[in-house]
């Protein structure tokens, strides 16, 4: 399969077969963020998958069990083919609140390797390196998909393909038209994160806001419609 972008990039994914989609939310959401892009969720389903079967698109979250709008938000992304898998926030001695799922999203990797051909790692996060060699060693296909100045280079090199968030920003950037359904506010507050190590060496860090002086404390789901041509299969071999 040949994807041209609007950078007239092109991508060549070959056989893709049954694609299973691993999207690390957090890590996603502030490099985007960085990048001042909010994310169409569907497009960017539709964009990864290909010409793949979907098995199973997971989403990974901390979450604020009392934050309603956040709620709302995971509610229209089970509504539009995600299974999220959610961590309540833990706060710790030095005030910050966080919630890992690094150990989550390896466990489903490698659990389900075999029911998939193509897995779709969607984070820049180098603590990965070692699930994607796993998954790989036993003979699926591993991409990692994310912004090339927030992935790590080690996570690049183990996988088979790197799919470039930044170069097709505008094929999955929300439709500035579109009416949000929710206004959902940052799982993790900024205040709470210390800057990751990769962003901070960047010049361009200086200054993560958006360009146009837009809150970046939300986390918004956009509103599109479900895309009509995501093949799903069943989970039978």
């Amino acid at each position: 399969m040949q994807f041209d972008t609007a950078t007239s990039s092109s991508w060549k994914f070959g056989h893709r077969g049954r694609v299973a989609v691993f999207i690390d939310g957090n890590n996603l959401f502030h490099a985007a963020r960085f990048h001042a892009i909010d994310i169409d969720y569907n497009k960017l389903l539709q964009v990864l998958l290909g010409d793949g079967r979907l098995l199973r698109a997971f989403f990974y979250t901390g979450v604020d069990a009392g934050a309603e709008r956040q709620q709302g938000f995971l509610l229209w992304m089970r509504r539009n083919g995600f299974r999220v898998v959610q961590k309540e926030l833990k706060t710790f001695y030095d005030g910050t609140r966080k919630a890992n799922l690094d150990v989550e999203i390896a466990v489903d990797m490698l659990s389900l390797a075999g029911r998939y051909d193509t897995a779709i790692l969607v984070s820049g996060d180098e603590d990965f390196v070692y699930a994607v060699n796993a998954v790989a060693y036993k003979g699926c296909r591993v991409e990692v998909a994310g912004f090339r100045s927030n992935t790590a280079p080690r996570l690049i090199d183990v996988a088979d393909f790197f799919i470039d968030l930044g170069e097709i920003a505008e094929t999955i950037r929300k439709d500035g038209t579109q009416t949000d359904e929710y206004d959902v506010p940052s799982f993790i507050g900024s205040q709470e994160i210390p800057m990751p190590d990769m962003i901070r060496s960047n010049p361009r860090a200086s200054n993560p806001q958006p360009p146009n002086g837009e809150r970046t404390d939300q986390f918004d789901s956009g509103r599109s419609e479900r895309p009509e041509r995501l093949t799903r299969c069943s989970d039978e071999r």
